[in-house]
């Protein structure tokens, strides 16, 4: 396509007030890396510091690896309760109260001479709140315990850590304007707003909240019959009813599911090393969490079917019934985790404790919203988990993992045969015996034929000689019977020469055989799922290992949650063994833990990862953090009320999902208020709709859709991914020549497919959704974090795709709206934007398209020739230059 140099598409560019806003996130980065300090402290008085609130995390984070989790702590010195400072270690006492200038430990830290690791040193804050603590007395706020134990290590402050405390549904707030509240979202968010003086912007356009509607649910955008009718009735009526039509539809589960990928780690293929081997069985979980979605299935099953579905099966391993292959597929879950033991490492215990350790980290951070894998190799630094803990917590895994008794993921996987297949495949072999039995006559006959045909050739005198040793196997011939056959070549009439005697024969032969290889292509193909299972009757025992290393063990350890929660919330223990069920039970009992109503994190985490996915921001911006250094709730009531909600409601996502798509707050147009962008740069108040752009996968299946080309078939086997000629990665079925790409292979439509059903290997990510910020597993996605760069404006105006898929789009124009530019325009509008052109559009794009069409015009590509007509005409190449501005316009890559 050549003609008038493009215009850079407009790729958005944050304006100030986002800088600022980035600004602000580094601050408060800085801040949560301080452990919340405060900003002053007085050295007497009520406000002095004193070690649990202020010292303690310190020292916690700095300097307890070396002085005081150690069997012996470096120099004798314990920096674990205060009286242990005043009595010191080898050196001398190192805290003299009042006296921060004559305290060994002031003076280590303030000289740099401890930490030893100098990226470590404290910060200049850190260094006053030491200095001030010692100075007004080296206080504590309560007696210390008499020792360092399992009880003493959480303090009271860390049990008050408010992730920690019970869900209770609070009160809903009271407002001045109580018609701009539907639901409860809008009065506690409204609440927030008047008390600074603000309100909710205006409800957005219809054309806008549509568009938004679809993205938001399906990641698709609207067609224009849709926009048009719900313009026609725009209400509240119509509104519920339209989001319980997406709600409905199989879209909308192939869009959700791609949430809980992101966070379950989801990959075609191994990955931890350059191999990257493939993962064939995996797209059976991707195809699970889609169906859970679209069933609505309660979140709490959802969640003891992803940890423990090989727990609930009922059915016999060999004859798995369709729901218990279903509850299989959902332990994939715990397979994600990337894992090389099925090649070649450099260390098979290490690769074996890494994808345990990467698959707690999955767990935690997704359903927990810990980061629990902090504590592996010591005491978590910030939050109140112990290494302990952490091999606790691993010990609920082990029994199905099993390190020492290690089984790779080719011996993991559970065939999903039948009895009904086997039968139907002992029926297909017996059909096909036939064949051969027929085929082994026939053969047999046609052999000795030929052989007499043969050996009518030769004197009589060696024909009986001849006859005996032809029917001795040749390996078993005696050397008389070898040298006969010798002399005389053309009796060698086998099964493997018959074709040179005999050609029909030996085609007549081959047919049957051909018979009987598609006779047995009849057979149910063996299908097997990833899986995770435990081996019956063996329970290996969990040991701590020393700063994370395999090789030295310590103490056994039980399986348990996290103590801080087990000692704020009333929830069972886990056990170590069961004996109604042939498992030890352990994963089924920490699902059970997770899904009870008195776990304060698990309900609190999914909903404010729903809330991100409808709002673009969290009501806890560390969606995988709720611990010390990630983010306060910015309305802690509204967290509350909705995980409180989501538990009565039975769990239900869709129910969820209807009441924040029903609110006024989420119905808003984007905010357009000075004041409030001063006030309340980053829009934690709510007060309007947030810009955002489109995720990779919703920009890759929007253009597919106005382009009219998307292949809506759901589930199955992902579609494969290979390399071109340049290296790009790109849909397409491999095929080698001599190491560099063959012919290209037909994929029948399949590289239409939505995107979530698009191979996802580690290795080789798809090239457009990569620039657009699909994130590589490693081992999850805690949050996408959409970038702008050269890369996406340099794809959008000279990639192959969207070349092909703004060619479709022209296509598609002329097919629907005929030869009228006029309609061309509209529609392309309509379908790309969801709504009509005004009129300096539609006047601009009209001179456009005359002034490309000929410039087309006059090129040798475009003009009729009577041997080779032109693939394209100019008109048609013009629109589709036109198609191609639009696709890469920021109006069609944010939504609004």
């Amino acid at each position: 396509m050549v003609a008038q140099p493009l215009p850079p598409p407009n790729i958005y560019l944050p304006p100030a007030t986002t800088v600022m806003l980035r600004l602000s996130h580094i601050a408060t980065a800085i801040s949560a890396v301080l452990v919340s300090l405060p900003a002053a402290h007085a050295v007497d008085g009520e406000s002095a510091p004193r070690f649990e609130t202020h010292v303690r995390s310190i020292m916690k984070t700095h300097c307890w690896q070396c002085h005081g989790e150690e069997e012996q702590p470096e120099g004798q010195l314990d920096l674990r309760l205060v009286r242990f400072m005043e009595k010191g270690g080898e050196s001398g006492a190192a805290v003299i109260s009042g006296k921060p200038d004559e305290s060994l430990l002031y003076q280590r830290l303030r000289d740099g001479e401890m930490p030893p690791d100098s990226s470590k040193l404290l910060s200049a804050e850190e260094l006053k709140v030491i200095r001030d603590w010692i100075a007004a007395g080296a206080e504590t706020v309560r007696p210390e315990p008499e020792a360092v134990d399992a009880a003493s290590f959480i303090t009271d402050e860390e049990r008050a850590h408010w992730s920690f405390q019970p869900i209770v549904r609070p009160a809903l707030p009271q407002v001045a304007n109580g018609q701009a509240v539907v639901n409860p979202i809008d009065a506690f968010l409204l609440a927030g707003l008047e008390e600074r003086g603000f309100s909710f912007s205006p409800r957005a356009a219809p054309h806008t909240l549509i568009r938004r509607l679809y993205l938001d649910l399906h990641g698709l955008p609207p067609t224009p019959e849709a926009v048009a009718s719900f313009a026609e009735e725009n209400n509240a009526d119509t509104w519920l009813k339209l989001v319980n039509q997406l709600l409905t539809s199989e879209r909308y589960g192939e869009r959700w599911a791609r949430h809980w990928l992101d966070v379950a780690g989801y990959a075609d293929s191994e990955g931890y090393n350059d191999v990257d081997a493939e993962r064939p069985h995996a797209w059976r979980f991707r195809d699970y969490v889609i169906r859970s979605f679209n069933a609505d299935k309660p979140f709490d099953r959802f969640i003891r079917e992803q940890l423990a579905g090989d727990e609930m099966v009922t059915s016999k391993q060999n004859n798995l019934s369709a729901a218990d292959a279903e509850l299989l597929a959902a332990t994939g879950f715990l397979r994600m985790a990337p894992d090389g033991t099925g090649g070649a490492v450099p260390d098979a215990n290490v690769a074996r404790n890494d994808t345990i350790a990467d698959t707690i980290k999955i767990v935690s951070s997704s359903l927990m919203g810990m980061t629990v894998g902090c504590a592996q190799c010591h005491d978590h630094r910030y939050d109140p988990i112990s290494q302990a803990d952490y091999y606790r917590f691993r010990a609920i895994f082990e029994p199905a993992f099993d390190w020492e008794k290690w089984r790779n993921p080719s011996q993991r996987r559970i065939s999903l045969y039948t009895d009904d297949n086997r039968a139907e495949a002992a029926r297909v072999e017996a059909e096909a015996k036939k064949i051969d039995a027929e085929r082994s006559k026939k053969q047999s006959e046609f052999i000795g034929a030929t052989f007499e045909t043969q050996l009518a050739k030769l004197p009589a005198e060696i024909h009986e000689p001849a006859r005996a040793a032809h029917k001795v196997d040749a390996k078993k011939r005696t050397s008389e019977q070898t040298a006969l056959f010798k002399k005389h070549p053309n009796l060698n009439v086998t099964s493997g020469s018959l074709y040179l005697y005999d050609k029909k024969a030996a085609d007549q032969l081959k047919k049957m055989a051909d018979d009987a290889t598609k006779v047995r292509a009849k057979k149910p193909k063996e299908e097997f799922v990833r899986a995770l299972n435990e081996v019956a009757g063996r329970v290996p025992v969990t040991k701590l290992f020393f700063r994370g290393d395999h090789d030295q063990p310590k103490q056994e350890l039980t399986p348990a949650g996290l103590t801080v929660i087990s000692e704020t919330a009333e929830l069972n223990d886990i056990p170590a063994d069961v004996t109604d069920i042939a498992t030890t039970g352990r994963r089924m009992a920490l699902a059970r833990r997770l899904t009870s109503a008195t776990h304060p994190l698990t309900a609190r985490v999914i909903v404010n990862r729903i809330w991100l996915h409808h709002f673009g921001r969290g009501l806890v911006t560390s969606p995988t953090d709720f611990g010390t250094l990630g983010q306060a709730p910015s309305h802690p009531k509204l967290l509350d009320w909705l995980a409180a909600e989501l538990i009565d409601s039975g769990w239900s996502l869709k129910h969820l999902h209807r009441l924040i798509l029903t609110s006024n707050a989420w119905q808003q147009q984007l905010r357009n208020s000075d004041d409030q962008d001063v006030a309340d740069p980053d829009n934690e108040l709510y007060g309007g709709a947030r810009l955002l752009r489109l995720d990779a996968e919703v920009l890759r299946d929007s253009m597919l859709t106005v382009a009219g080309k998307l292949n809506d078939k759901a589930f199955g086997p992902s579609v494969p991914v290979m390399a071109d000629r340049v290296g790009r990665f790109v849909i397409g079925k491999e095929n080698l020549n001599a190491g560099r790409p063959g012919a290209k292979i037909d994929m029948k439509g399949e590289e239409f497919r939505r995107s979530i059903y698009i191979q996802v290997r580690r290795s080789r990510p798809l090239s457009v959704l990569d620039t657009f910020d699909r994130p590589v597993m490693a081992p999850n996605c805690d949050m996408r974090r959409p970038s702008t760069g050269s890369t996406q404006s340099l794809l959008m105006m000279n990639s192959d795709l969207l070349l092909d898929y703004s060619r479709h789009l022209a296509a598609r124009l002329a097919i629907d709206a005929g030869d009228d530019v006029v309609q061309q325009i509209q529609l392309s509008w309509r379908l790309v934007y969801s709504r009509p052109p005004e009129h300096s559009e539609l006047d601009a794009a009209t001179a456009f398209l005359a002034e490309q069409t000929a410039i087309f015009a006059e090129q040798a590509a475009y003009k009729p020739n009577e041997k080779k007509p032109p693939a394209r005409t100019a008109a048609l190449e013009a629109v589709a230059l036109m198609c191609q501005m639009l696709l890469s316009s920021n109006e069609f890559l944010y939504v609004d």
